[in-house]
């Protein structure tokens, strides 16, 4: 066999997949073997959407998705998707052919680009243990949760493999990495912290969202309320104690009793600025713990006063087992009633904004929230609108929601919805858009009716970057830049081969009806109008002094 035949060989071998991309001449062949060793392939119309679509697998399945693309045009087509993987520290692993002859029309400097964006470069130089070297892309990937490009040279894909031709067997033998060790270093302290804390607050993070019972345990017995960064929205849902979204999403109750802690604890969260709405959740006096994998993390953003290098649910199985006796902390039977009461977006009275052919895009989304049935994952693009679905429409558990929002690019929320489609097939697939990012995903709307996906798409669709208008636009800036005449994209849907609906006001959502009670062999593409005089009001906070 030729080496890039082995090297797919030995990606399956590892468990990785499945794979996503667009095939041309280099890769070709590492494709192949993939495809005949079992890994299901799954080709994109554009690299970026396969990128991204195998981001959207790796978060909801656990898995390590591969990504394979074309030597040089094919990388750069998919560097924003694998910008925000690498951002994300999320397990991928690119394969790209790689043109090292420096006259070739496709030669870049791909180990530079990875460099530039966080991947991780590795490169398959040898015939003889290009298998050994596509394990080690393997183990980076999942041992250090990094987005790993493993270059493909031209020259080497194509040479003979010199190496054993046992090539799962070679996998098999290759050392395994020791089992972990719970981290304990700073455990006792944290736990004392708690001991002390009258009002905890446990914020989980993307870091957290396999610790859910860990987290649950020691928070009943240190009397701490529940609450996520978007990324792990849905972890704690079901919990009496559990106040959904910290940031910019987060309900005015939930902003309320943030604001009222005496200690927040970060678990795999770094408590950036949108999770705690730069820095203003975090009040004067209280203090910060941060528990995560990476060391570097306790310092960033917020800084932690108190910091524990470890696995989330190792540290807090260890400081559970600490603490001497529950206490009651932040909980009471007055604090559970609110929460009951105030702790859901739909909960919070408002002025419906709706009218002359437009509807409010917060009516819209508890409509679709009343609607859709609750085993379901909510894919959210990025722009103006994203918080309507992020805060209106709410989710079963943490893998009912993927939020690729690392890099903040626009377009990346059809093909977020296609990755995690298919990595929980037992759910109905909810894409949210703009239609600035709808226009910008558009290729992949082919690659939804191809594969059989019964997807729900919402465009908010204002005719506008909107995020720029409401940006902008206050003080007197001229908007032509940035604002768009209409255009029917449930035609477009349509011309594509999916169902469509268009919303103004909320009694057209009986079309949404129609569609879930029927078949729902053709996906459905619900092109909402939504009232734009005003912009939303987490980006005019986030916009405060910017």
């Amino acid at each position: 066999m030729i080496v890039a035949e082995a090297v797919g060989r030995a990606l399956a071998a590892c468990g990785a997949g499945p794979v996503f991309g667009v095939v041309g001449s280099g890769n070709f062949h590492v494709t192949g073997a993939l495809v005949a060793s079992g890994v299901p392939f799954h080709a994109a119309r554009h690299e970026g959407g396969a990128a991204t679509m195998a981001d959207a697998y790796a978060r909801m399945s656990g898995r390590v998705a591969l990504v394979s693309v074309h030597q040089g045009p094919g990388l750069t087509n998919a560097m924003t998707g694998l910008t925000e993987a690498a951002k994300s520290r999320t397990p991928l692993i690119v394969l790209a052919g790689e043109a090292t002859e420096v006259q070739s029309n496709f030669h870049i400097d791909q180990t530079a680009l990875a460099g530039a964006v966080g991947a991780v470069a590795l490169r398959v130089s040898d015939a003889a243990t290009a298998v050994e070297q596509a394990a080690v892309a393997y183990r980076v990937a999942v041992e250090e949760r990094r987005t790993v490009l493993l270059n493909l040279p031209l020259d080497v894909q194509a040479a003979r493999y010199e190496g054993p031709s046992d090539v799962a067997g070679v996998v098999a033998s290759l050392p395994r990495p020791a089992p972990r060790t719970p981290a304990v270093d700073g455990a006792a302290e944290l736990a004392q912290a708690l001991e002390a804390a009258g009002r905890p607050v446990f914020i989980a993070g993307r870091g957290a969202r396999h610790a859910r019972r860990e987290l649950v345990e020691l928070a009943e017995r240190s009397g701490a309320l529940l609450a996520t960064s978007a990324v792990a929205k849905g972890l704690f849902r079901g919990d009496p104690w559990d106040l959904d979204v910290s940031g910019g999403f987060a309900t005015p109750l939930t902003a309320e009793l943030i604001r009222g802690a005496d200690l927040v604890v970060g678990w795999g969260c770094a408590l950036n600025m949108w999770t705690t709405r730069h820095g203003s959740l975090v009040s004067p006096g209280t203090r910060v713990a941060k528990i995560d994998l990476d060391a570097a993390a306790l310092t960033t953003h917020v800084p932690a006063d108190l910091g524990v290098v470890g696995d989330v649910a190792d540290v807090a199985r260890t400081v559970t087992g600490l603490l001497p006796a529950a206490r009651p902390g932040y909980r009471s039977p007055e604090l559970a009633g609110r929460i009951r009461a105030e702790g859901r977006w739909q909960a919070v009275p408002y002025e419906d904004e709706g009218g002359d052919g437009r509807i409010d895009p917060r009516t819209l989304t508890i409509g679709l929230d009343e609607l859709l049935p609750p085993e379901r994952v909510v894919s959210v693009d990025s722009g103006n609108f994203m918080g309507y679905p992020s805060m209106f429409l709410d989710v079963p558990d943490e893998g009912g929601f993927c939020f690729t929002q690392a890099f903040q690019s626009v377009g990346l929320g059809l093909a977020t919805a296609i990755g995690a489609a298919l990595a929980r097939p037992d759910r109905l697939p909810v894409a949210a858009l703009g239609d600035g990012g709808a226009f910008m995903g558009l290729t992949e709307l082919e690659t939804v009716v191809r594969l059989g996906l019964p997807m729900v798409i919402v465009v908010y669709d204002d005719e506008a970057y909107g995020a720029e208008v409401h940006h902008f636009g206050p003080h007197g800036h001229p908007l032509e830049t940035v604002t768009f005449p209409p255009a029917d994209l449930a035609a477009v849907a349509r011309g594509h081969g999916l169902d469509a609906v268009t919303v103004t006001r909320r009694e057209d959502l009986a079309g949404v009806a129609g569609w879930l009670a029927g078949p729902r062999d053709r996906p459905l593409l619900v092109h909402a109008k939504v009232a734009r005089e005003r912009g939303s009001w987490w980006l005019e906070e986030a916009f405060k002094g910017h």
